[in-house]
């Protein structure tokens, strides 16, 4: 299974004027170790991210990759990693097919490991997440944290549905574990 992960809300706390520097990022508990869960479970986990602070001039390419460094040394430290990274730099006036909720990232990151819309799973804490995954057809799932608990509460739009709702990232993974990527119970036909 391909599981795709948004970073800020999912991994590390979402702040409102964005993660320009190393010491803004706060992982959320548990976070590191849900993504050594899915290592260890022999899935391919991926972060699919806009980083508008990018395109907006809060940051350079440099810090990008010192803020990574730190996400990266926290997983580490949980017996994690990452597979890939795929970002998009994109200011929301300036958005291209990448930037979500365009299915641009995730298109690339399903072909990078030949990951078809019934073996993938979104994870992420707002709507444009699951706009994202709904456009190439793959399992929904959002995360109460972050933005996730305000997203929810202003009800789903029909176009994204069905969505499973699950507290933290952690007990995102825990329901994955029991079901298959299409979120049947494993054993069940």
């Amino acid at each position: 299974m391909l599981v795709l992960l948004d970073r800020d809300g999912v991994l590390n706390q979402d702040r409102a004027d964005h993660v320009k520097t190393p010491d803004e990022l706060v992982m959320i508990p548990r976070a590191a170790e849900a993504v050594a869960r899915l290592n260890t479970g022999g899935h391919k986990v991926a972060l699919v991210s806009n980083q508008s602070g990018l395109g907006r001039g809060l940051y350079d390419d440099q810090m990008f990759a010192r803020i990574q460094e730190k996400l990266i040394a926290a997983l580490r430290e949980s017996g994690g990693h990452l597979d890939a990274t795929f970002i998009c730099p994109d200011p929301p006036w300036d958005a291209g097919p990448r930037r979500k909720p365009a299915p641009g990232m995730l298109e690339e990151a399903m072909r990078t490991f030949g990951a078809g819309a019934r073996e993938t799973v979104m994870i992420g804490d707002a709507l444009r997440d699951l706009e994202a995954a709904a456009a190439v057809g793959a399992r929904r799932i959002l995360v109460r944290t972050g933005k996730g608990a305000a997203t929810q509460g202003a009800r789903l739009p029909a176009h994204v549905l069905p969505v499973e709702v699950h507290e933290d990232l952690w007990s995102a993974v825990e329901a994955l574990e029991k079901t298959g990527p299409d979120g049947e119970t494993d054993g069940d036909s």
